[in-house]
């Protein structure tokens, strides 16, 4: 299983646990009750109330970033190239550690 972490921007730690190869982030994120991931439209790509930032690093770990989806993230006032859709981050790896930084709401 991948481990995940989530963290604030100033990097305490929220929520440690494991996802599946069938989860998202968001699906994780919802289910452990991480503050800051909303995800009001259930994970169709249409909110984006469950941005995140993924270090680069840890992107090997999840399936590429789509048009959609970078549609979606530029049109957010704090997007950065980090910015992703946990709704979108599909495990391409089994196994491993990841931290995804969950942005201020404010």
């Amino acid at each position: 299983m991948l481990s995940i972490t989530f963290t604030t921007p100033e990097g305490d730690v929220l929520v440690e646990t494991t996802m599946t190869d069938s989860d998202t982030v968001m699906e994780v994120a919802v289910r452990e009750g991480v503050p800051g991931i909303v995800a009001e439209c259930g994970g169709s790509m249409s909110c984006a109330t469950c941005h995140v930032y993924l270090e680069p690093q840890a992107n090997e770990a999840f399936e590429p970033k789509e048009d959609m989806e970078r549609d979606l993230i530029d049109g957010l006032e704090n997007c950065s190239a980090l910015s992703r859709l946990s709704c979108q981050l599909y495990p391409a790896q089994s196994e491993g550690e990841v931290v995804v930084t969950v942005p201020d709401s404010a």
